[in-house]
């Protein structure tokens, strides 16, 4: 691992931060799922149509799309520790508000502040993991953040359902955890990161080339099929007779699960593998699992599909984070990541909005196909000299910061 930056006092605290930054990770995965089980409560009780609930789910969404570029200046500008302490103080304050209010138009307002606190935590921890941990010790704790992230997509649903029980006002209470998260990152984190080393550049020159353009248009492109499964799945479950939703959360259950698996294992697969190949066996396997879903007619079939649905996610999510935040100098990692978040997000947006007019033109199945195709799309781009020399470029580069560290530490000795 290379050497952690340090605050005036020389405090770091690796592990317990790296706890820190891998709990804070899974605050975005939970930023909308604490609340779908009451949502139609909500709903009822607001008076409100089914549009505007929605909003409800949606808005923290364009909060973050928008506001992200100004979380990622103030990152490179002051380091990691301050806007992430922020970010997850409002986080936990704006999301905890839905414990008290009683409006709708309070509730839209305090989701819209909830999304400015989620943008920090998303490009905060991001920015922090890429910047405090080098070399193949980065593939591990970016495999570990993806597998927190995709286990936190199991956990906190859960427990959202289980204390909306006691009333819709309940899972709101939820996001009051990243006020002691947004305590703890001040004690934790060093007060001065690789962020802030280095001669200042214009992250506009960088966003102009088309390799960092092409792996902003991947994240928007993962983040849109993953939401076919998550709004769609349900519709081709319930062609073959599945329709209760307890089952049909266990099919979702069985996505998330070999994402964890895979991002566990991610750091092993990167160093053997290399990104180029291991985008385009992650898209292949993800057009194998689509495939599957259109066509099979038996329900039981679903499960290896989306277990290899789930493990194309749970390699393409760090990579595609560690690609970009690799694509720039330190000095620019934070806007280049909050872009990342942003594209993110505008992809889970689109998705119902271009597959939904072609399954309601033509049929479930036939969306999955579409879905099956493009990810087949991807792996062809992947393999061509934009990307695929992006890639080795970061694999080229890693494997020589690894030589020189290995001469230091052998120097050292």
């Amino acid at each position: 691992m290379a050497p952690i930056p340090t605050d005036e006092a020389g405090r770091w605290h690796p592990r317990l931060a790296l706890l820190l930054l891998l709990s804070a990770s899974t605050l975005t995965v939970m930023a909308g799922a604490i609340i779908t089980p009451v949502l139609e409560v909500i709903r009822g009780e607001l008076g409100v149509d089914g549009t505007a609930a929605g909003m409800i789910l949606t808005a923290h969404g364009l909060s973050i799309a928008l506001c992200s570029p100004l979380v990622g200046w103030l990152i490179d500008r002051f380091g990691v520790r301050l806007p992430l302490a922020g970010g997850l103080l409002l986080y936990g304050l704006a999301g905890g508000a839905g414990l008290v209010v009683e409006s709708y138009v309070a509730l839209i307002f305090s989701r819209l502040l909830f999304g400015l606190g989620a943008a920090a935590v998303f490009s905060g921890t991001t920015v922090a993991l890429l910047s405090f941990y080098r070399g193949s010790m980065q593939d591990r704790v970016m495999g570990w953040r993806s597998a927190a992230i995709s286990g936190g997509g199991i956990a906190w649903p859960l427990l959202g359902g289980a204390v909306g029980t006691l009333s819709w006002h309940a899972p709101f209470g939820i996001y009051l955890i990243g006020v002691p998260l947004g305590l703890a990152s001040l004690v934790l984190l060093p007060h001065r990161g690789q962020t802030q080393s280095g001669p200042r550049g214009k992250v506009l020159p960088l966003l102009q080339q088309p390799s960092v353009l092409s792996l902003y248009a991947f994240q928007m492109l993962v983040s849109a099929l993953m939401y076919v499964v998550a709004v769609f799945l349900p519709q081709r479950l319930a062609q073959l007779d599945v329709e209760r939703p307890f089952v049909v959360s266990l099919f979702l259950v069985t996505m998330s699960i070999s994402a964890t698996a895979a991002g566990l294992f991610y750091g092993k697969l990167r160093a053997r593998l290399g990104y180029p190949v291991l985008l385009r066996i992650a898209f292949v396997g993800w057009a194998v699992g689509f495939l599957l879903i259109a066509f099979t007619g038996v329900a039981w079939l679903m499960l290896p599909a989306l277990a290899t649905c789930g493990a194309s996610m749970g390699v393409l999510i760090p990579a595609l984070t560690v690609l970009i935040g690799e694509s720039a100098p330190p000095t620019l990692r934070g806007q280049v990541t909050a872009l990342l978040g942003a594209a993110a997000f505008l992809g889970q947006f689109a998705s119902p909005l271009v597959f939904g007019p072609l399954i309601d033109a033509t049929s479930v199945a036939d969306g999955f196909l579409a879905a099956a195709v493009l990810s087949l799309v991807a792996m062809a781009v992947s393999s061509t000299s934009i990307l695929g020399t992006a890639a080795s470029k970061v694999d080229a580069a890693q494997k020589e910061e690894e030589g020189e560290r290995h001469v230091t530490e052998v120097a050292e000795r």
